[in-house]
């Protein structure tokens, strides 16, 4: 049951990151991830505020890790950062880093604080 709720999130949250990021590109351009550090940041929202409610085993499993899971990749983010670093950018890269894992934690703080609040 556990590897059924984990996949069904993750096909919800796999297709919602690849359309984020198509539709951020369009409209932002390829300059700087930002569509991946857009999903990041939500994801760390979600999952922060998943851990902060009374949730079932299950409901965790199928948000925080199927979701979550999917929809988050810290892979995506090392390759970018390392691609603009290459290419030359290395204050873009770096600007990726500090600003993905300030907003990621903030985000992620959060999603934790609004649970904490309706409970």
């Amino acid at each position: 049951m556990t590897v059924l709720l984990v996949a069904l999130g993750a096909a919800v949250g796999a297709p919602l990151r690849y359309l984020t990021d198509r539709a951020v590109k369009v409209r932002l351009g390829e300059g700087f991830p930002w569509g991946t550090l857009i999903v990041n940041v939500a994801g760390s929202l979600v999952l922060g505020f998943v851990a902060g409610l009374p949730a079932s085993p299950a409901w965790a499993t199928l948000v925080g890790t199927g979701f979550c899971g999917a929809l988050t990749t810290y892979s995506t983010f090392s390759w970018e950062t390392l691609s603009l670093a290459r290419a030359g950018h290395r204050g873009l890269a770096l600007a990726n880093v500090l600003l993905s894992v300030a907003a990621g934690l903030g985000a992620a703080e959060l999603g934790l604080l609004a649970a904490t609040a309706i409970n």
